[in-house]
């Protein structure tokens, strides 16, 4: 199946997002009157038992080295609104410079890892997993340190949960949202 890249990266610009519906699988644009931002200043926080884990440098850092495993490991669930349409548009954009994934890896495995589009100077995180205790957590303070070491504005997490909340994760609304995300837009950034 061919996809319009510049049509899809075109709706993520404008404050939407892909998701398909349990349970017919069909493909949808969503957006939210409220959008999840993880801060990337002095807001963002983790829990004090993560310090100790990322004093102990049991995790290496990547991008990209293993795309594929991370848009499985973050389709693997009961539950998911990834599906096999969705994955393979991931790739189309993985090929064509836009999604991405940020890894934590335990020697030659996996542990965990953040899937994403790049935009500019934004990051929309799409979804996150582990295979590895703490392998996501570590990945999300590292992400954050590279977003912020690039110039990134924005780290879009799009809804929020009680895990994002204790990284410090707040809402905007979509007015705010959207004057955000355009700021961000007018930036060039990159993740490598």
């Amino acid at each position: 199946m061919q996809y319009d890249v510049a049509a899809i990266i075109q709706g993520y610009a404008q404050g939407y997002f892909l998701m398909s519906n349990d349970d017919d699988e069909a493909l949808g644009w969503y957006t939210s009157r409220q959008r999840a931002l993880i801060p990337l200043d002095d807001r963002f926080r983790y829990p004090r038992s993560l310090q100790r884990v990322l004093n102990q440098n049991r995790f290496s850092i990547a991008v990209n080295r293993d795309f594929s495993g991370v848009v499985a490991g973050c389709a693997n669930r009961e539950t998911t609104w990834i599906s096999e349409e969705l994955k393979e548009i991931y790739h189309v954009l993985h090929y064509a410079g836009y999604a991405h994934s940020f890894e934590t890896w335990q020697g030659d495995e996996l542990a965990g890892g953040i899937l994403g589009l790049v935009i500019g100077g934004a990051f929309i995180g799409e979804s996150m997993f582990y295979r590895i205790p703490e392998g996501s957590k570590v990945a999300m303070v590292k992400l954050v340190e590279r977003l912020r070491e690039r110039n990134f504005l924005l780290f879009d997490a799009q809804m929020n949960n009680p895990h994002l909340e204790r990284f410090g994760a707040y809402i905007l609304s979509n007015k705010e949202y959207k004057n955000l995300l355009t700021k961000a837009l007018g930036r060039n950034c990159s993740l490598k």
